[in-house]
């Protein structure tokens, strides 16, 4: 389905600029960063999530039941274009971004509770990613159209993600587990190299598509602001509901609000051609919430006692 916006835009006609060598390229950062991650992983984080199971049940109610079935329902009420709408849903699907740790430190949070929550989420995602991109969007008639033009696959779609998701997860945390110094060396060198090539993909990608960026992003813009700000509101006050201290509710509102827009994007150019509309809102997506995770985790950082 196409819409013509301003007379003669075609949503679905706009291309983002990403090759298949762009997406090897992604697809190795990608694993990178998840290796990098895991390496600060230890069995105990998972212990401890266990230990203090109200903590792990509200982090993944928010993330992985609350906030896809609240965009779907923002979906039915504000109708976006299909792709958009599907755009919303595969974000919404998605694990939270590792970059989350960072922010949730920064915003003196609950650092071992991010980086637990972070790794667990890693795990289920190879469920949940693709069990709720299709259920939603089979559920909403405009989306569902779409996905049966792609046939969609959703073993083709775990198998993905369990490549550049699960595996490297599992590697990491099998060095960290059996060879600790070791792990503790490549980990200083590696986290902040990698974070630092996926930003730099981020900036060389903007660059390439800055023409596309200045005529369309107003398309998705506040579309990408509300979901953001929705995310971040559905993790803090799923948190304070269930009697979270505000340490937990600060790391959980940075789980929820950040989300792996690259893996996003990397499942659109692998599942949907880059379609148009999907691939332009998840890539504005992977700019703004890191310049919304840092705006609020400075502001968070502030003064620790401001949250009641």
């Amino acid at each position: 389905m196409l819409l013509k916006t301003n007379g003669d835009i075609l949503i679905d006609s706009i291309k983002i600029n990403f090759d298949t060598e762009g997406l090897w390229i992604l697809n190795i950062a990608l694993s990178v960063i998840m290796f990098g991650v895991a390496l600060s992983i230890k069995i105990d984080d998972f212990k401890l999530l266990i230990k203090k199971p109200k903590i792990l049940l509200v982090g993944v109610f928010s993330q992985f039941f609350l906030l896809p079935a609240l965009t779907f329902v923002a979906i039915l009420i504000i109708k976006p274009h299909p792709s958009f709408a599907l755009g919303m849903m595969m974000i919404a699907a998605c694990p939270g971004g590792n970059i989350s740790n960072f922010f949730s430190k920064m915003a003196k949070g609950n650092s071992a509770l991010s980086v637990s929550l972070t790794a667990f989420a890693t795990v289920i995602c190879l469920l949940m990613t693709p069990l709720n991109l299709q259920f939603y969007s089979g559920l909403y008639e405009p989306t569902n159209e779409i996905i049966k033009t792609v046939q969609l696959d959703p073993i083709e779609l775990f198998k993905l993600v369990l490549l550049i998701l699960g595996i490297p997860i599992v590697l990491g945390m099998f060095l960290n587990h059996y060879f600790e110094e070791i792990s503790k060396k490549i980990e200083v060198l590696l986290k902040p190299f990698s974070i630092i090539i996926f930003l730099a993909l981020i900036v060389i990608a903007f660059y390439d598509n800055i023409d596309v960026f200045l005529n369309y992003i107003h398309l998705v813009a506040g579309l990408v602001i509300f979901h953001n700000i929705g995310a971040y509101c559905i993790g803090f006050y799923t948190a304070k509901t269930f009697g979270l201290e505000k340490r937990d509710r600060k790391t959980i509102s940075m789980e929820t609000g950040i989300q792996n827009g690259g893996l996003g994007l990397l499942l659109i150019f692998q599942f949907f051609d880059g379609l148009g509309g999907m691939a332009l809102l998840a890539a504005f997506w992977s700019i703004w919430d890191i310049f919304s995770g840092l705006v609020l985790a400075a502001f968070w950082a502030r003064d620790n006692k401001q949250l009641k």
